[in-house]
């Protein structure tokens, strides 16, 4: 039969009539056609994606010009379209660059930079004016005033997605009444149907961003939604860092290599990137060396009784030098050998060198390369000649005893002799291959001993073998051979993956803290218990990222249902696809039941009246697609969003217990308090007395701290009396409608208003009393508040 593929062709000129038919698309035309991929699927989430885009920009802008953000948001319906206006106070745009920013995919200043930043590819904004004038047709207005300038620019401009330029359809200069920012307005169309994401938008990010101010105006708002700032201090500046060696990928380091101005490897390495000095470098070039050239091995040099011999040898490899120089030579020479435990080949040739200058100087007799080699190939021999035995015991030292004689014979027989055969004059080989040694005499032994030599000794062997082999000293190829060979690259690329090199510097992230994510979600969230934790700095793929957890708890947070889950990367919210995001599988995994949430089935969402945010910041987050919505399941970054969770949760299981604890303490104090009266009536009745006084059995029986009033004419006292088992300070704040006079103690007094207000913080040990007296010249009433210790363990008798 015969395919369709395979007459393609047989007609004359059908390729040339096919090639008329391609052509290179820009990336706008590619995105014309794909803006879904961007976050642009629908006219609801699009709407939401724009604001998302433009509230991102401008926050990035205000930040980096040390401004605290000011940000306004309008959507008003226009006609059949929807009128989207941001306005920001950032440092503006000039005029050269506001065309090229707002009307060029792929066109911004973060690409490169490698340092924590909202936008990254330049492609947010600007496919947001592509939306709109794919959608409405209208062009993208633009105004921007920098800081200083008497006027603003004002543009109006769509995109050419055939070339991906900006088309410019208005430019002048205008007058603003704000001192500098940017604004844009866009016409498009779309919906109010995600209104709900919108407003979860403007809320997550003015939780994570406490610094900044945001105002939201749309359709069927009866007024505003403000978000005022919950703090002056601005993000930390970030700095921009060089590349980590365990992050670089091949063409990226074949790129690097081209571009560079190094001439040696030691200066690329420490020109280019991040964390290698002269001695990280050494390391990496070493580990570059045994890849590319192999290491070699070292084998056993002789005892000191068989030296004799070996002198005899080097004597007879050095022709015409005279007796008494000959001698001395290899005298010096074995005697340096000998004194080593074991000796590699290049070894070797640096000794019989040393030697050769030492004693030539001293004799003033020339011991050549021409000598140098003959010596070097005259001693080799002996020392490997007995290159089994040696072998032999680096087997006999890792393997167990329960291994039969002849079968360690037998493998290090037949390692040896690949050794022998395989290796070159030098004994020279790579890792691999010592790999392939072993498992080849593991096999043979096998078949001969019957013995079996599994996997792990088997690493073990090589592991011992390799750390016995020294790294080459050879010189390493300069920069230019590297870039022209893909093979070579990769073994410096291999050698820099290896090699143990701190991690990158944090100056490039900018955490929001622990603090400040508190502070976040206080000024959002009316709840009873707020918890944060900002974990250390790791590192994924050579780039820095560090994750913080937030927890709010109770107040008037929903009780129903799961608890609310904030997802945020450098600070911006993930509004869409929760499900597919590595933070909600985390969270789902922890086993929430034992941090007192309830989780029903013991896995998924918890429930309960709760928020839980979760911040990663880095300077190359891992998203799932384009759209950003999602991070990719990385097991790295998995690991501290669930170590960051759990620091929060811990707090929170604190605070519930202790919740639980006080709500018994408080149920048991209020059976008391209807239980005592009654008790002491009854006792009253049967034993004829008078009723005891039972004001201080409460306090006393709960180990609470008691506050007592005794008014005696003119004279006020209040006693503390501390029934626990801890120091108590508590504040008390006795409201007076009468000027107290002769107050003792630390008391303060504040009139306000014909009220006076006497304050007291006494410190009281477990068992001690404290009072205070004051006197007043006239009736008064009073009105007690005491602070500074839980409700359950207070008892005010005042």
């Amino acid at each position: 039969m015969t395919s369709f593929q395979s007459t393609l062709g047989e007609d004359e000129g059908i390729a040339e009539e096919l090639a008329k038919g391609q052509r290179e698309i820009s990336i706008a035309e590619f995105f014309e056609k794909n803006k879904h991929m961007l976050g642009f699927d629908s006219g609801a989430r699009g709407l939401v994606t724009a604001v998302k885009e433009a509230v991102d920009n401008a926050l990035d802008a205000t930040e980096e010009a040390g401004i605290q953000p000011d940000i306004y948001v309008e959507i008003s319906e226009v006609r059949d379209y929807y009128r989207l206006v941001i306005e920001d106070n950032g440092p503006g745009i000039t005029k050269e660059q506001v065309p090229k920013v707002f009307g060029k995919l792929l066109y911004g200043s973060r690409f490169h930079a490698r340092e924590q930043s909202r936008g990254q590819q330049g492609i947010g904004i600007s496919a947001a004016v592509l939306y709109s004038q794919l959608t409405s047709g209208k062009p993208a207005k633009i105004t921007s005033r920098t800081q200083g300038s008497a006027d603003a620019e004002y543009f109006e401009l769509v995109i050419d997605t055939d070339k991906n330029e900006p088309e410019i359809r208005t430019s002048k200069t205008t007058s603003w009444d704000r001192p500098h920012g940017t604004r844009i307005e866009l016409e498009m169309e779309a919906n109010m149907r995600a209104r709900q994401q919108l407003h979860d938008y403007i809320l997550h990010t003015a939780v994570v961003n406490p610094h900044a101010r945001f105002e939201l105006r749309e359709p069927g708002l009866d007024e505003p939604m403000k978000f005022e700032r919950a703090t002056d201090q601005l993000p930390q500046q970030t700095s921009e860092i060089r590349p980590h060696p365990h992050g670089v990928e091949l063409g990226t380091l074949l790129k690097m290599l081209s571009a560079t101005e190094s001439y040696s490897v030691s200066g690329f390495l420490q020109e280019e990137f991040t964390r290698v000095g002269a001695k990280t470098s050494s390391k990496i070039i070493d580990s570059f060396r045994d890849r590319h050239f192999g290491r070699e091995m070292t084998w056993k040099t002789p005892a000191s009784h068989e030296a004799e011999e070996l002198v005899a040898v080097v004597e007879d490899a050095v022709a015409n030098k005279g007796k008494g120089p000959t001698a001395a030579f290899a005298e010096e020479l074995v005697d340096i050998v000998t004194g080593k435990d074991r000796i590699a080949h290049s070894e070797l040739e640096q000794i019989v060198g040393n030697v050769a200058e030492s004693v030539g100087e001293e004799t003033d007799t020339s011991f050549g390369d021409t000598v140098q080699e003959n010596v070097v190939e005259a001693v080799w021999p002996v020392l490997t000649e007995d290159r089994e035995s040696d072998i032999y015991a680096i087997v006999d030292d890792v393997t167990t005893t329960k291994k039969s004689d002849a079968g360690k014979v037998s493998i290090s027989r037949s390692i040896a002799t690949q050794f022998a055969e395989t290796t070159g004059p030098k004994d020279r080989t790579s890792h691999d291959d010592v790999t392939e040694f072993v498992v080849w005499a593991a096999e043979r032994t096998k078949e001969r001993e019957d013995e079996t030599y599994g996997e792990t000794a088997q690493e073990k062997i090589i592991d011992a073998l390799w750390s016995r082999m020294r790294t080459v000293p050879d010189d390493v190829p300069k920069v230019r051979e590297i870039a022209g060979d893909r093979d070579i690259a990769r073994d410096l690329l291999e050698g820099m993956r290896e090699a143990d090199i701190l991690a990158p510097p944090t100056d490039c992230l900018s955490p929001i803290t622990a603090e400040l994510v508190e502070e976040g979600l206080k000024k959002e969230f009316d709840a009873d218990f707020f918890a944060a934790a900002t974990r250390d700095a790791e590192v994924h793929g050579g780039d820095p990222f560090i994750v913080e957890a937030g927890i709010a708890y109770g107040g008037e947070l929903k009780a129903e249902g799961s608890i609310d889950l904030l997802r945020f990367a450098n600070r911006v919210p993930l509004v869409y696809q929760q499900g597919a995001c590595t933070i909600t599988h985390v969270v789902k995994d922890i086993g929430w039941r034992n941090y007192g949430l309830d989780q029903p089935g013991g896995s998924g969402m918890p429930n309960g009246p709760a928020v839980l945010m979760v911040h990663v910041a880095s300077t190359n987050v891992p998203f799932t697609s384009e759209s950003k919505d999602a991070l990719a399941d990385v097991p790295a970054i998995q690991d501290e969003v669930e170590l960051a969770i759990r620091e929060a949760a811990r707090e929170l299981k604190s605070y519930l217990s202790k919740r639980r604890s006080l709500q018994k303490r408080r149920k048991k104090q209020d059976v008391l308090g209807r239980i005592l009266p009654q008790m002491a009536t009854k006792l009253s009745e049967v034993t004829g007395r008078d009723e005891p006084n039972i004001e201080g059995a409460l306090a006393r029986i709960m180990n609470n701290v008691s506050v007592d009033r005794d008014v005696d004419d003119d004279t006020v006292t209040l006693t503390v009396k501390n029934y626990s088992s801890t120091i108590e300070s508590p504040d008390i704040t006795d409201i007076v409608t009468a000027e107290p006079q002769g107050l003792n103690g630390d008391a303060t007094v504040v009139d306000l208003d014909g009220e006076w207000f006497v304050k007291w913080n006494p410190e009281v040990s477990p068992g001690d009393t404290v009072t205070l007296t004051y006197t007043i010249a006239e009736d008064a009433s009073f009105d007690i508040n005491v602070d500074g210790v839980e409700a359950e363990k207070l008892t005010v008798n005042a």
